[in-house]
């Protein structure tokens, strides 16, 4: 921090600079990995009836970054939810079977008739 004149000021924020040919990419699944100096996250996308998920993006950060990353998150979530409503988490045997169960054979025979 910098004083002027006996007044401490804070410090600039960086510039983020945003490449022009930066394609977004879609996830809707992450694997979170670590060692004791990093925290990895592999940002995937898994599609019905696909056997895998795809990998679109891997990100390392410091702990505590993550950290910080968790806090940014936490409060902006919150931020939505003020906004928007609650977001519900379906309560199921497990997320991922929620979100990735292959289709309910009888929605098909009715969407057929």
């Amino acid at each position: 921090m910098t004083e002027i004149k006996g007044h401490p000021t804070p410090p600039k924020r960086p510039q983020i600079i945003l490449p022009n040919d930066m394609e977004p990419s879609y996830a809707n699944l992450v694997r979170i990995a670590h060692t004791p100096s990093e925290v990895m996250l592999d940002f995937a996308r898994m599609l019905p009836g696909e056997p895998g998920a795809r990998i679109v993006s891997r990100v390392l950060v410091s702990p505590i970054s993550a950290k910080l990353l968790i806090r940014a998150l936490t409060e902006n979530l919150a931020k939505y939810e003020a906004q928007f409503g609650e977001i519900q988490i379906p309560q199921v045997q497990s997320l991922a079977d929620f979100l990735f169960r292959p289709p309910n054979k009888d929605s098909e025979s009715d969407e057929e008739e």
